[in-house]
């Protein structure tokens, strides 16, 4: 590796080397061991450039650090400018990281989709929870899902020109009449062109559809399903979720919700798809959520049939995951051991939370945990799903209760984003954060990524040895 240092007056706060006006990028934390550390850089200095482009966000860094030679402009504390020309392996990294991962501000919706659930939240929550976000570099960074409605060919290109994969696209229907009516964006009837067009470039995709009965379900959701698994194996699965509707829709699209005959109407539909599927590709392609399975009253499939557990984040599989990782991991429950807790969950999830703990107090009887279902008041009594509970519907339905020595709570239960991703704040999306929810219940709040294996371990730490 060679470095070579050029160093001059610092001129204007955010002009390059060459009189560019450059994005200024803050260096969060230096790698020991690294170039950048070697270089001098410091936690607090700004990179301005690589190579004389841009670097807008994290994709863009990782894009232009593939090169062996490359120019590196720093903005340091002092307002010094360092030009340093690297020689370094191919795959060689810089060694710094970023205070925010996308850098400039990411990509608003403009879409305005029937089944919005940020337009259904109450007025007064925080001003970020009202972002829609609709950026392919959250798709790729984070797991967001995009429809893109809202990107310029430039946009296409640089996906497939930076391989940026997988991505996660909503797709919802491929009617393009009425994908345009559901997310209200006349240019929305293209989606499945586009999705082409990746396919064809190599690009891999998760695809979601929000169900609305009466909309985009039955029929045309089977429609939907045989047109993207065309496009199999650059799409990679679908997952279907059922529409959530709040207490919050005064002059919104009047939808339906599921209920137990149109859930089972759905899962039998969609049953046969899976097995045509299975028998040609060995996987079902296209999954339903966990809500579905609850509706119906449904026991929900074998791990085999999730294939990795790939859709978790849409609610699919978690149930499973849970109810096997309570089984494999009962051998490593400490029987010596006394305590008690109090699990936190929605409404969906509660009898399969209490079976699940059931059978670790089953193992020891001295361990003592009691399931608390919430009601969701915050959103309404349609929201019954876990991540959706808040911390003041939890402290509101708890302050009376009798509860154990400590708190559990799912992780899904906290707000994730952007505009978090800088910090370590876990709140919930009513801005309660876990520290005042602890000092309200007078209790310590513990986080669990809900496997049962993440719970046994939390209870052998905490409990007390008899």
């Amino acid at each position: 590796m060679d470095i070579f240092l050029v160093t001059e007056p610092y001129c204007e706060m955010s002009i390059g080397q060459k009189g560019v006006v450059y994005m200024k990028n803050q260096i969060a934390l230096v790698e020991p061991g690294s170039i950048a550390e070697e270089m001098g850089i410091e936690v607090g200095d700004y990179l301005l450039s690589i190579n004389g482009k841009i670097v807008k966000d994290i994709i863009d860094y990782r894009f232009l650090m593939c090169d062996e030679y490359i120019n590196v402009e720093i903005e340091k504390k002092s307002g010094e400018i360092w030009e340093l020309e690297i020689e370094k392996e191919y795959d060689e990294k810089l060694g710094i990281q970023f205070a925010e991962a996308i850098l400039d501000k990411p990509k608003s919706c403009h879409n305005n989709c029937i089944f919005c659930f940020i337009d259904q939240l109450p007025n007064g929550m925080r001003e970020t929870l009202y972002f829609k976000d609709d950026d392919s570099r959250l798709a790729f960074l984070q797991g967001n899902f995009i429809t893109l409605t809202n990107m310029k060919e430039e946009d296409i290109d640089r996906i497939i020109q930076y391989k940026i994969s997988p991505i996660n696209v909503s797709v919802h229907t491929t009617n393009s009449e009425l994908r345009i009516k559901m997310i209200n964006n006349r240019f929305a009837g293209n989606v499945y062109d586009r999705l082409k067009r990746l396919s064809e470039a190599g690009i891999k995709m998760n695809c979601q559809v929000v169900s609305c009965p009466g909309i985009n379900n039955g029929e045309e959701l089977q429609k939907t399903i045989e047109d993207l698994y065309k496009l199999y194996p650059q799409i990679e699965n679908l997952a279907v979720v059922p529409v959530g509707v709040t207490k919050y829709r005064e002059g919104l699209y009047e939808l339906k919700l599921y209920d137990k005959k149109t859930s089972q109407e759905e899962l039998d539909r969609i049953s046969e798809i899976q097995k045509k599927y299975i028998k040609e590709i060995g996987s079902p392609f296209v999954r339903l959520s966990d809500e579905f399975y609850v509706l119906a009253e449904r026991d929900v499939p074998s791990s085999d049939f999730y294939d990795g557990f790939e859709q978790l984040e849409d609610g699919i599989g978690m149930i499973r995951v849970f109810r096997d990782t309570i089984e494999s991991s009962l051998k490593n429950l400490k029987k010596d051991i006394k305590g008690s807790f109090t699990v936190i969950t929605g409404v969906s999830a509660y009898e399969e939370i209490v079976k699940g703990t059931q059978k670790i107090c089953n193992v020891n009887n001295k361990i003592n945990i009691k399931v608390e279902k919430i009601i969701n008041d915050f959103f309404g009594h349609t929201i019954t799903v876990a991540g959706l509970v808040t911390g003041g519907d939890i402290i509101q339905q708890l302050k009376e209760v009798e509860i154990g020595e400590y708190i559990i709570i799912p992780n899904v239960m906290l707000r994730k984003g952007y505009e978090l991703a800088s910090n370590n704040e876990k709140v919930f999306l009513d801005d309660v954060t876990i520290e005042q929810l602890g000092k309200a219940l007078k209790r310590k709040v513990i986080i669990c990524d809900f496997t049962g294996e993440d719970l046994i371990n939390i209870i052998n730490d905490h409990c007390k040895e008899e």
